[in-house]
């Protein structure tokens, strides 16, 4: 099944947030849209610009509408330093009249497993219909300042000592805690099967769990 149907993502806009697999789950969903209608990439924090799609800096709606009626998907945004991009100048309202689709990464991590988010995070625009809140397997097991962006938050919200693993256990505490997602995605599934399943069974939500980069994910709840 695609992951698309699988998460249950719908016309309109879809927010990408958390940590391990944000960028390459953005960009799977977005393949798999583009085969149904028009598709648009973009975030409300940073990203690097993608390799494999149109890139549109400082576009209108004349020109993202000419790239869409060619391609059918591309990534909009504003060009920021470091050569990554920043979130597109058009309002996310309108983003959402040109395009089927609006995916957005309103979230960073620094490319670690797992995220915690202080008050003013994640950027989630309102216009959003869904949030997916990833999760990388890779981080169960390891100290908490290793594995998890802003960690002194983690810790401060979980009980867990800075030095102390991340478990199913102490990331259910975190997401009931902060209760972003209407899902919940747990990436790098090879590395932390059995904690996943674990973690799907304290949380309310939908949890899924797969390898993005290889294409396989099912559902746990």
């Amino acid at each position: 099944m695609d992951l698309s149907k699988l998460l249950g993502v719908r016309p309109g806009v879809t927010a990408l947030i958390g940590g391990g697999g944000k960028t390459t789950a953005m960009y799977v969903l977005a393949g798999e849209l583009a085969a149904l209608g028009t598709v648009i990439c973009a975030t409300t924090t940073r990203i690097w610009p993608p390799e494999h799609l149109p890139v549109l800096t400082g576009a209108g709606p004349a020109e993202i509408s000419a790239a869409l009626a060619e391609r059918g998907c591309v990534c909009a945004g504003e060009s920021a330093e470091h050569g990554k991009l920043a979130a597109p100048a058009l309002p996310m309202a309108q983003l959402a009249q040109l395009a089927d689709y609006v995916l957005i990464e309103a979230d960073g991590s620094k490319g670690l497993p797992v995220k915690a988010h202080l008050p003013h995070e994640p950027v989630i625009p309102a216009e959003a219909d869904q949030t997916v809140l990833l999760a990388g397997a890779s981080g169960f097991g390891r100290p908490v300042r290793e594995a998890v962006h802003r960690s002194e938050q983690f810790c401060r919200l979980t009980g867990t000592p800075p030095d102390g693993p991340v478990t199913a256990a102490n990331l259910a505490r975190l997401l009931l805690a902060e209760r972003l997602g209407d899902k919940v995605f747990v990436n790098q599934i090879e590395t932390g099967a059995e904690q996943a399943r674990e973690l799907a069974a304290l949380l309310p939500w939908p949890v899924f769990a797969g390898a993005l980069q290889g294409g396989v994910w099912k559902c746990l709840s």
